[in-house]
């Protein structure tokens, strides 16, 4: 992730309730912040070696756009974020409209050859 939480999202923070956070927990915490007329609910985390960011909507699955804005929010650009699909065995679903991010702190991901990728 940044190495500092950008500011003009601290405004956005839930600190309230079973998900409240305040500013002191950095990266870790759960956000409302409006994209294009609508509101992200945004929840992230940096714990056990892993940056994680989840996105959605309350009636419908985030794009393309918005995974990559959202993206762009919390990570420099230089740096590789994927989305996992893990086995059946190992898949949970506790939100029908959620996606989610996730870049490893302790290794690089690699990546297919650069013309296999967009």
């Amino acid at each position: 992730m940044k190495k500092v939480f950008p500011p003009n999202i601290e405004k956005f923070r839930v600190t309230y309730g079973r998900f409240g956070s305040t500013k002191f927990d950095g990266f870790n915490g759960f956000f409302f912040i409006p994209y294009a007329g609508e509101i992200l609910k945004v929840m992230m985390s940096d714990m056990m070696g892993w940056d994680h960011v989840s996105v959605s909507y309350e009636n419908r699955i985030p794009g393309w756009k918005e995974l990559h804005w959202v993206k762009r929010l919390f990570w420099d650009d230089e740096e590789t974020v994927i989305q996992i699909h893990p086995p059946e065995s190992r898949y949970i679903n506790r939100c029908e409209y959620c996606l989610h991010l996730w870049r490893n702190q302790n290794q690089e991901i690699e990546l297919p050859p650069r013309e296999m990728i967009g």
